[in-house]
C-alpha cells in the first residue's frame, strides 16, 4: 500500500525553489534513500514530510494526510505515526535516556506509568541499549546516542521512520550498525526514508534510491555511480547545517 504520493510538488525556502516537479511514490514497508549533495533539498523534502515545512504548490498525500492542506490542529497527530531520527540526536542532556524516553510518550498521550516504563524497556531491548536506560546524554558514544534517538523514534511503532543523515556523524563500522538497525525495524513492517553521503552504505544495504540534483527528484536505477561517491563524499565533509533553514 502506498504511504507517501507526491505528485508535482514545488517545495520553497522563503522565496528559493529548493525542489519542483517532484513525483514521489513510496509503498508500505520499502527502504529508501535520499542522495544529493549538501543543499541539494534533501532535508527539505523530509521537512514536508511531517509538516515543518510547507508544501507550496502540487500534490502531497502522505499517510492520507493532505500535506498542501494540512491544519496545523493535525500535524500532532500526523507526527505520532512518524518516527524522526536527527543527524544531531536532540536529546535532552538535563535528564537520563529513561526521562528522554518518558517525555516523549507522555508528549504523545501515554498516561499509565506502568505502561510507559514496560515500552520503554521494549525499544531499549530492541535497538540493543537494555543497560543503558540510566545513563546521562553525555556519558553515551555517538552510536550510543544514535540508538537511543532510534528508540525514541520507535516508540509509538510509527508507520514511517524519517532518517535524516543519521551515520553522518559516526565512523564507518558504527554507521552500518545504525543501518542494520533501521533495516531490522523496517523488517519489522515500518517504512524507513534515510538520507545519507555514504553510497557504499547503499552498496552494503541495497533499497530504493533517490538522488535531489538540480532542483530535481530523479529515481536512480541500479546502484548511485562510482564517481558520485567522491563527490557526494567532499560535500558530507563541509560544516553540517542542523537549523531548521537547511536545505
Amino acid at each position: 500500500m502506498s504511504q507517501i504520493n507526491y505528485h508535482n510538488v514545488e517545495i520553497r525556502q522563503q522565496e528559493n525553489i529548493v525542489l519542483e516537479e517532484v513525483n514521489l511514490q513510496i509503498q508500505e514497508g520499502e527502504f529508501v534513500y535520499l542522495i544529493g549533495k549538501v543543499g541539494s533539498g534533501k532535508s527539505s523534502l523530509l521537512k514536508t514530510m511531517y509538516g515543518e515545512l510547507d508544501i507550496h504548490s502540487g500534490q502531497a498525500d502522505v499517510l492520507s494526510y493532505d500535506m498542501a492542506r494540512i491544519r496545523r490542529a493535525q500535524i500532532p497527530a500526523l507526527r505520532k505515526r512518524i518516527g524522526i531520527v536527527f543527524q544531531d540526536f536532540q536529546l535532552l542532556i538535563d535528564r537520563n535516556v529513561k526521562d528522554n524516553l518518558d517525555f516523549v510518550l507522555k508528549a504523545t498521550g501515554w498516561k499509565d506509568k506502568g505502561r510507559r516504563t514496560q515500552r520503554i524497556e521494549e525499544v531499549l531491548e530492541q535497538v540493543g541499549m537494555s543497560t543503558k536506560g540510566y545513563k546521562m546524554p553525555h556519558e553515551l558514544s555517538g552510536g550510543e546516542q544514535q540508538r537511543i534517538v532510534i528508540a525514541r523514534a520507535i516508540l509509538n511503532t510509527p508507520e514511517i521512520i524519517l532518517a535524516d543523515e543519521p551515520t553522518g556523524n559516526l565512523d564507518v563500522e558504527t554507521g552500518k550498525q545504525i543501518v542494520e538497525l533501521l533495516r531490522s525495524i523496517c523488517a519489522k513492517g515500518s517504512t524507513v526514508i534515510m538520507t545519507t553521503h555514504n553510497l557504499q552504505l547503499i552498496e552494503e544495504y541495497p533499497g530504493k534510491v533517490y538522488r535531489c540534483e538540480g532542483h530535481r527528484l530523479i529515481e536512480s536505477t541500479g546502484h548511485p555511480k562510482s564517481s558520485e561517491s567522491s563527490e557526494l563524499s567532499e560535500s558530507s565533509n563541509q560544516p553540517k547545517k542542523t537549523n531548521n533553514n537547511s536545505y
